[in-house]
C-alpha cells in the first residue's frame, strides 16, 4: 500500500534510537523526508546516514533537548512547517516510592512527557491546519491503560498528555489534522534491555529469569520488533488514516485485557 506521504516533511523526536528510530525508518521507507531530533550528535548522525543510505530520502538532524525551550526552538527553525510530528518523550523510567517524590520530580516528568509534546503540537498545528494536512503521533506506553505501582510520576504525566490529546483532536480533524497516541508494551529496544537488567540486579536474579518472567505475562509470547511500532506509526501518518483521531492504540501482544 502506498501511504501517500512521499515528499512530506516529518519531525521525529528521540529519533536516533529505539522506537523513534524505528518510526523514522518506516516513514522514510514511504518516501517522507525526515528531521531527526535527539540529544547525542554522534548517534543522531549515524542513524541519519543509515536512513539516507537505505531509502534515499532527505534526512536532516538537530541535536538538542526537547524538554528545553532552546531545544524546541532549534528544531522548529530547522523544520518550521512539518506535515508529520512524532513525539517520543521516552525517558528511562525507574520505579520509585511516590511518598518520596518532590515537586521538582513531578515537574521534571511533566516537562519531559507532557509539556514538551504539547509545546511542539501548539507550534506546528497552525501550519498544518492552513495546509489541510497534518499527522501527529505521540508514543506513550500501554501502562497508561493500567498504571503500575512505582511509576506514579511518569504515568501521571503521560495520562495528562492523553487527556490533552482527547480535548484538542476534535478541533483539528475538520482540517485533516489528526492526533493519536501509540501505546507500545514490551518492545525489544535498548531501553527495555536496560530496564530489565536493572530489575534483575535489584532483585538479585539473572537477566534471563526476568526476561522469561516477562514473556509469560505476554499472550504473544515474545517482545515486539521495533519495526512493528514504526510501521503502525507510519500508517497513522498516512493519507488513508484521516478518519482516525483521538485514539489510544495499544500494541502490547495482548497483555492489556480491557475492552476499551
Amino acid at each position: 500500500m502506498d501511504l501517500g506521504i512521499r515528499g512530506r516533511r516529518a519531525i521525529v523526536c528521540a529519533g536516533s534510537k529505539g522506537l523513534g528510530r524505528a518510526a523514522a525508518f518506516s516513514l522514510a521507507r514511504e518516501g517522507a523526508d525526515i528531521v531527526l531530533f535527539a540529544r547525542t550528535p554522534r548517534t543522531l548522525e549515524a542513524t541519519a546516514e543509515e536512513i539516507r543510505r537505505e531509502t534515499g530520502v532527505r534526512v536532516d538532524t538537530v541535536a538538542g533537548d526537547v524538554t528545553t525551550e532552546e531545544g524546541r526552538a532549534a528544531l522548529l527553525r530547522a523544520c518550521p512547517d512539518p506535515d508529520i510530528l512524532v513525539n517520543n518523550p521516552g525517558g528511562r523510567q525507574i520505579p520509585g516510592d511516590f511518598r518520596s517524590f518532590t515537586r521538582e520530580e513531578w515537574l521534571r516528568w511533566w516537562d519531559a512527557q507532557m509539556y514538551s509534546a504539547m509545546a511542539l503540537i501548539q507550534a506546528v498545528v497552525p501550519g498544518m491546519t492552513q495546509r489541510r494536512f497534518g499527522r501527529i503521533v505521540n508514543i506513550t506506553v500501554s501502562f497508561v491503560k493500567f498504571p503500575q505501582i512505582g511509576f506514579a510520576h511518569s504515568h501521571a504525566a503521560r495520562l495528562a498528555l492523553t487527556g490533552a490529546v482527547a480535548a484538542i483532536a476534535r478541533e483539528l480533524v475538520p482540517h485533516n489534522v489528526t492526533v493519536n497516541n501509540v501505546l507500545p508494551g514490551l518492545v525489544e529496544t535498548d531501553a527495555l534491555t536496560t530496564n530489565l537488567r536493572v530489575l534483575a540486579e535489584r532483585a538479585g536474579r539473572s537477566y534471563e529469569e526476568i526476561v522469561a518472567e516477562r514473556l509469560l505475562t505476554c499472550p504473544a509470547g515474545r517482545f515486539a520488533d521495533p519495526k512493528e511500532t514504526g510501521d503502525l506509526i507510519a500508517f497513522l501518518c498516512s493519507a488513508q488514516a484521516g478518519f482516525i483521531t483521538a485514539q489510544n492504540i495499544v500494541q502490547d501482544g495482548g497483555v492489556y485485557q480491557g475492552v476499551f
